[in-house]
């Protein structure tokens, strides 16, 4: 699923599945990162990408596909039900040495 195109090889704007899925994930976890030391529920971090529209199961479904996986790699502590979307260590330090932290 992950490799399936969206559009043709031809096409500028040709990007897979597995694409759409490290950009989702790259913007949750800068987010994240972005906002710490405060924190966000799932569903105030779903509000905060999607720009406050309302809330449909794609745009849900993306950010928690999204949090799933960075939990699984490490970079975020996995939340259960209303619970605040943390980093890690090991993210906030990356983020730290990358020259995105303020």
């Amino acid at each position: 699923m992950h490799d399936h195109p969206k559009g043709d090889d031809d096409d500028p704007t040709f990007i897979t599945t597995y694409d759409e899925d490290d950009r989702e994930q790259w913007a949750v976890l800068r987010r994240i990162l972005e906002l710490h030391p405060a924190t966000l529920t799932m569903d105030e971090l779903t509000r905060e990408l999607n720009g406050g529209r309302p809330r449909e199961f794609c745009e849900v479904d993306r950010v928690e596909r999204a949090v799933r996986e960075l939990a699984g790699t490490g970079l975020l502590h996995r939340p259960g039900e209303e619970e605040m979307v943390l980093p890690t260590r090991s993210a906030l330090r990356f983020f730290e040495l990358s020259g995105e932290a303020s």
